[in-house]
């Protein structure tokens, strides 16, 4: 570690703060942040999040003890500072690549990390099940929930809540790390309230009076409420969201000024010793102490690749056209040209490229905060009214509204569009972010249309003909990777896109969406090899086009790829449809196995996959070899790998 430091080299373990003073504390936060903005500008990841929990994270582990206190992280992006406290300095510069540090917490990495999902608004869900663990087994601590950028906007996290406040025993401490941010400024009637709060003219002052009488109030028990409850009284006027959570029942601390860390850990030390729920309210500023992230209006940095330390600008080739930004240029012009469109998001304006839209039409567009769940029902009630809404998330968040798209959607005949971003591996974010369960998901929902496009065209005009579907849901998934070079159909069956088809074809292969560039170069090693094939792109893959099982009764084997589950996947659905059909040709298909991927680059991940040209032709030319050996051979020679059977590891690959 560099000598710049000096103070944060010597800390080991959280019981290392307790002896720090005052003076230090501050010198602290600031090689902290020094510390991060150096090692998150060379590996990229969630910079702005955690530059505004400095002072937080060092005040709940000066007052708790961890583990024996958990602390749960909402949202998991917030933890980098608690990981760096917690004794995993030295791994920084591993930071969210293959076999280093997650940009999460992980339980495989330190006993300090309790919670691994790191999708928003859960993390108060988890601390009042291990507050009622303590509290059922009698056993010390109380357990600390940071919840922030946005979390407070979904709908499980006031679920939560009003179960906590119906126990009035639990040790639970609830910090609420309110920047006004998720990606961008957080939206919604209880952001409105604390925007009131946070812009009012009387701020500095409502400030400066809960300071001087937390300062001042007991540290035990409700002596200390009777202080800072009396202070509620004469500030309801002016601190709305103080008597919103009273109503619920919540004791309720604040504001406190989270960049001062005294304030807050005196706050904490008074919410821990009075033996019940207590939520502590900080005001925060995301990117705070980097002028590039606290000047950059679009998201603070909440999330940069590789960029430099000292202007924040972005580093290296940016790598062609992204899918998002085609989809985002293509929707205005479908909007333009049919104002029934409408476009919806949970939060993520930006990432999605709804931002274009909302510019064009904002009467049109609506973010509903990290709320996946009414996001689909709300789109679900346009559709009814006449509209014909498309809901922009990362594939990953679909799994979140499952039965409002299944219940609310689907068996309503609605005319809904998903377009799902981030599809498939995603790289570096590790587990919870990998968009890997979406088409097994899509399977089960009766007449839902699914389009994995392999190229620009085609995501443009699967977005086009998903838009007048009008009486089921329409699925348009993609990857977070450059889009890739054209790839024109040779040739065409029955709305199925023919790629590659050499002479006296043995061999057929289905690639879906950002994998058909894969299909090709196997369908072209295996015409090296002597063996005949066809490639194809269905485009479509929902509803089973009855063309690829005609093909397949064409051929000897079917090999399908997929940046999905193969488990309830697409290769897995066509199998079916073949046994349906009574086509007896061998199928293998080839896809993610059904386990939770750890973080690292997206080409590493499909290299340990077997998701690679070499792997797959491999195997193609071993079984086709095996069957000339065996004319009569049925089976695929690695049953481990057909549909609807364990899918184990095997040297060609997953």
């Amino acid at each position: 570690m560099s000598r710049a430091y000096g103070l944060l080299s010597s800390l080991h373990s959280p019981e290392d703060l307790r002896a720090l003073d005052g003076d230090q504390l501050e010198q602290l936060s600031s090689e902290i942040r020094a510390f991060l903005i150096q090692n998150v500008s060379q590996t990229g990841g969630h910079l702005g999040p955690n530059l505004g929990v400095v002072e937080l994270t060092i005040a709940m582990h000066r007052v708790f003890t961890s583990p024996r206190d958990p602390m749960v992280f909402d949202t998991g992006h917030q933890s980098y500072v608690h990981k760096i406290l917690t004794g995993r300095q030295a791994l920084f510069p591993t930071l969210r690549q293959r076999g280093g540090l997650s940009g999460y917490p992980s339980q495989v990495e330190s006993e300090h990390d309790w919670v691994e999902n790191s999708h928003a608004s859960t993390a108060l869900s988890y601390a009042e099940g291990l507050a009622k663990a303590k509290r059922l087994q009698r056993q010390p601590g109380t357990v600390v929930a940071l919840v922030g950028d946005g979390s407070l906007t979904g709908g499980m996290a006031w679920e939560a809540l009003n179960n906590i406040a119906a126990s009035d025993d639990l040790p639970l401490v609830i910090v609420v790390n309110d920047n006004g941010r998720s990606y961008t400024p957080t939206v919604g009637g209880l952001a409105k309230h604390l925007t009131g709060l946070r812009t009012n003219p009387r701020y500095e002052q409502v400030l400066d009076l809960v300071k001087r009488s937390v300062s001042k109030a007991p540290l035990v028990g409700t002596a200390a409420y009777d202080v800072l409850h009396g202070i509620k009284s004469g500030l309801k006027d002016v601190l709305a969201p103080q008597g919103m959570f009273s109503d619920l029942g919540l004791k309720y601390v604040g504001p406190i000024d989270g960049h001062d860390e005294a304030a807050v850990e005196r706050a904490l030390a008074q919410a821990k010793q009075y033996g019940g729920p207590v939520l502590l309210h900080c005001l925060t500023h995301k990117g705070h102490g980097f002028a590039a992230a606290e000047n950059h209006e679009e998201d603070h940095f909440h999330a940069v690749g590789k960029i430099d330390a000292t202007t924040g600008v972005a580093l290296g080739a940016k790598g062609g056209q992204t899918w998002t930004e085609v989809f985002s240029t293509e929707l205005v012009r479908l909007g333009e040209a049919d104002e029934r469109i409408v476009a919806l998001t949970a939060a993520m304006t930006y990432p999605t490229g709804l931002h274009r839209f909302a510019a064009a039409f904002p009467e049109r567009f609506f973010d509903v905060g990290i709320a996946e769940q009414h996001a689909v029902t709300s789109a679900a009630g346009m559709a009814m009214g006449g509209l014909h809404p498309v809901i922009a998330l990362y594939a990953t968040f679909l799994n979140r509204a499952f039965d409002q798209l299944l219940l609310d959607v689907a068996m309503h005949r609605c005319g809904v569009t998903f377009v799902l971003d981030r599809a498939g591996v995603t790289g570096p974010d590790g587990a919870s972010h990998h968009g890997m369960w979406d088409m097994s998901l899509a399977q089960l929902v009766p007449g839902l249309h699914l389009a994995a496009p392999r190229d620009a065209t085609r995501l443009r005009e699967a977005l086009a003909r998903a838009v007048t579907i009008d009486d089921a849901p329409s699925v348009v998934r993609y990857s977070k990777d450059p889009v890739p070079e054209e790839l024109p159909a040779a040739d065409h069956r029955d709305g199925v896109d023919v790629l590659v088809r050499t002479d006296q074809p043995r061999v057929l292969v289905v690639g879906i969406g950002q994998l058909v560039g894969t299909a090709v170069a196997v369908g072209q090693r295996l015409s090296d090899q002597g063996i005949g094939v066809t490639v194809v792109d269905p485009v479509w893959v929902l509803p089973v086009n009855p063309a690829l099982v005609e093909l397949a009764a064409e051929h000897e084997l079917v090999i399908t790829i997929e940046d999905n589950g193969v488990v309830g996947g697409c290769g897995s659905r066509l199998a079916q449809e073949l046994r349906f059909a009574d086509v007896r040709t061998p199928l293998r298909e080839f896809g993610i196995a059904q386990e939770f991927l750890t973080h690292g680059s997206r080409s590493e991940l499909l290299e340990e996959l077997g998701l690679t040209a070499q792997s797959i032709a491999r195997y193609a030319v071993e079984a086709t070899l095996s069957r000339e050996s065996d004319p009569d051979q049925e089976a695929d020679p690695e049953p481990q790998g057909r549909a609807g059977e364990p899918h184990e590891p095997a040297v060609d690959g997953r």
